[in-house]
């Protein structure tokens, strides 16, 4: 099979999340497997009055897309994969790339094709208000970031590619489940545009102990309202759990808020590396995942599935295609009383039964050599694509 040239375009994040974490992971495997990749790569500007420079041009940037040009004309890509584009380089970049006839895959790591926050989320619960409707609810809500202003701007930008048909324009947008295609097409994406592609995680070696062996439950993420710590910490309150210890490891903004508070059998780590998480997970009886969001596919997820960790887990957005029956207790989302249950119902023949179907299914779907087969298909699908696409407009 011939090695391909893959053009990478990514907005990164100031404080670096799963989305950069993909990006740099399906670089390393592409690479590893004699393919060609460049990445284009632009940073939102730091500062309180550069960033709002630089915010007028987040639904439109002809800068980013002039300097995108001269990479394409450098490195002449097989094939583009562009991941985030807000708001520094603005999705204008997908129009661009279109227009110079480069096959191109977007993956939709979020909502913001169709959600002005991206989260499908406000006031502390799911929203769709916006969703096959108009993006400027947002802006009577202020969903993004709580201001007026700067909601109005995201808005705009959902409503400007919307009238311009712009994610008719690549090749294919790659969501991480069935649930995200369904949620894009109500906002007008193109059905036939969508194909689901998961992430996938390094195996970090395997766990020395069952999940029995451990009274551990862990909570890996970010500390915030809308990722559900505090339905965690009072359904754990008042779980009958014996002894069961709750480590959380996590940054966020209710970081100073638990730390103030005191909680028996509660123990708070703040920020751990990637290899400490890794260490928790091998020796841990259960993943606790109570996010209120409607989430994709969480790269903690996937590492508790190659740790062979159990995890119990709120029921709905991309969660329940993630796991399966065998190897996750789900609950409803939000409901304390049901993850009290589920937290309780956790048996060592259970547990060690999930484990071990965690780990199957890990080796089944999220490995680095599926990931790559599944992102080298994408690749040749997009290809297919522009070809005929460009065949048919030939032929007219």
């Amino acid at each position: 099979m011939r090695s391909l040239r893959v053009l990478q375009v990514h907005n990164a994040y100031r404080e670096r999340g799963g989305e950069d974490s993909v990006v740099a992971a399906e670089a390393e495997v592409l690479r590893a497997a004699g393919h060609s990749v460049h990445l284009f790569q632009v940073e939102n500007p730091d500062g309180v009055t550069r960033a709002a420079a630089g915010l007028p041009a987040a639904p439109w940037n002809p800068m980013s897309v002039r300097r995108l040009h001269r990479v394409v004309k450098e490195f002449r890509p097989d094939v583009a994969h562009v991941h985030n584009t807000w708001w520094t380089l603005s999705a204008a970049v997908v129009a661009g790339l279109d227009r110079w006839e480069i096959p191109t895959v977007v993956t939709a790591h979020n909502y913001r094709l169709v959600c002005p926050n991206g989260l499908l989320f406000r006031d502390g619960r799911p929203c769709l208000d916006c969703v096959g409707s108009h993006p400027w609810h947002a802006v009577r809500h202020r969903c993004y970031r709580g201001s007026v202003a700067l909601s109005a701007l995201s808005a705009a930008s959902v409503a400007l590619h919307e009238a311009l048909d712009t994610w008719s324009r690549p090749d294919v947008v790659v969501t991480l489940s069935r649930f995200a295609v369904d949620r894009l097409v109500e906002g007008g994406v193109p059905r036939g545009h969508l194909m689901i592609k998961p992430n996938f995680v390094v195996d970090r070696g395997p766990r020395t102990r069952p999940p029995s062996a451990s009274d551990t439950l862990v909570y890996v993420g970010r500390l915030s309202d809308e990722k559900g710590v505090e339905l965690m910490l009072a359904a754990f309150r008042q779980a009958d759990m014996g002894d069961a210890q709750l480590v959380i490891a996590g940054d966020g903004p209710l970081f100073g808020k638990l730390q103030a508070l005191s909680m028996p059998r509660v123990r708070l780590l703040g920020r751990v590396t990637a290899d400490e998480v890794a260490d928790l997970m091998r020796t841990a009886r259960a993943l606790v995942f109570p996010s209120l969001l409607y989430e994709g596919q969480p790269m903690v997820i996937l590492e508790a599935l190659a740790a062979g960790l159990p995890i119990v887990v709120s029921d709905h957005g991309g969660l329940p295609e993630t796991v399966s029956p065998e190897s996750a207790r789900m609950f409803a989302a939000g409901d304390e009383g049901a993850l009290k249950e589920a937290m309780q119902d956790l048996s060592d023949d259970w547990v060690d039964a999930a484990g071990s179907a965690a780990r199957r299914l890990y080796e089944e779907r999220y490995t680095p050599a599926v990931g790559l087969g599944r992102l080298v298909d994408v690749y040749r699908e997009a290809i297919g694509r522009r070809q005929t696409r460009s065949s048919s407009a030939a032929s007219d």
